[in-house]
């Protein structure tokens, strides 16, 4: 194994994506508009207080605006919303263009046909590096009971899906 020469950040960019994870998104419905990212880094926290958390890039244009809202949506993806996810890094005006979404009271946005989705507010953020963690406390779970689609995955930089063992 190498030493500090190895960590340049096209370097690490490899070597994380070969651990694959799932792909949410994060959405809310900010002074009347449905605004909105896709996250690969979501991972649950704690079942008492219920949390979860993403990590969000400190250069996000979308994520001051997402902060403000009093409730924010997150949608586990499934495998085939590859080009939604595509969609929802691309101009803000154009994210929910063709998407089914759901607003709660709150102003939660959800994706309709997510294999789950949690209606949830800001708990904490923690600065780390060139990202912020966010810890999200979870008011309202939804999940499906169809197991025949998976969910979607991101690994080396692109979109995949799981295939089950036979």
């Amino acid at each position: 194994m190498r030493t500090n020469q190895d960590l340049d950040p096209i370097r690490l960019r490899q070597a994380f994506g070969v651990f694959p994870s799932g792909v949410v998104a994060v959405a809310a419905d900010v002074d009347g508009v449905l605004v909105g990212l896709a996250a690969s880094s979501f991972t649950s926290v704690s079942l008492d207080p219920p949390l979860v958390s993403v990590s969000i890039a400190n250069t996000s244009k979308t994520w001051p605006d997402l902060r403000r809202a009093n409730h924010l949506g997150v949608t586990i993806m499934a495998a085939h919303h590859d080009v939604m996810c595509r969609q929802l890094a691309g101009p803000v005006e154009h994210r929910f263009d063709g998407v089914t979404a759901s607003v709660t009271e709150t102003g939660a946005v959800t994706v309709d046909d997510g294999l789950a989705s949690f209606d949830c507010t800001i708990y904490r953020e923690v600065e780390a590096g060139d990202h912020t963690i966010v810890l999200l406390r979870l008011h309202a779970v939804r999940h499906s009971t169809d197991q025949t689609g998976g969910p979607l995955v991101f690994h080396r930089s692109g979109f995949g899906r799981l295939f089950p063992y036979s």
